[in-house]
């Protein structure tokens, strides 16, 4: 998958918030939904302008970012 395809970062568009290309709708919105538990279904449903491509690209966003990221251990 390359999200590149699908999304921007635009200083005009959300002071610059990656989002999906064409909308106003920015990736962390779009975990945020899932991590909620919205479905492919409910998202797609309720942002018709959305593909499931980009939600896809979504992802791959996210775990391109994330893969030299290091997080401090939550504490207990």
């Amino acid at each position: 998958m390359n999200w590149r395809e699908y999304i921007i970062s635009d200083r005009q568009i959300l002071v610059g918030k990656p989002t999906l290309k064409g909308t106003r709708i920015s990736v962390d919105l779009v975990l945020r939904l899932f991590s909620a538990g919205w479905t492919q279904e409910q998202v797609l449903e309720n942002y018709p302008h959305l593909t499931p491509e980009m939600l896809q690209a979504a992802f791959a966003f996210a775990a391109e970012i994330l893969e030299d990221e290091t997080v401090k251990p939550l504490a207990a």
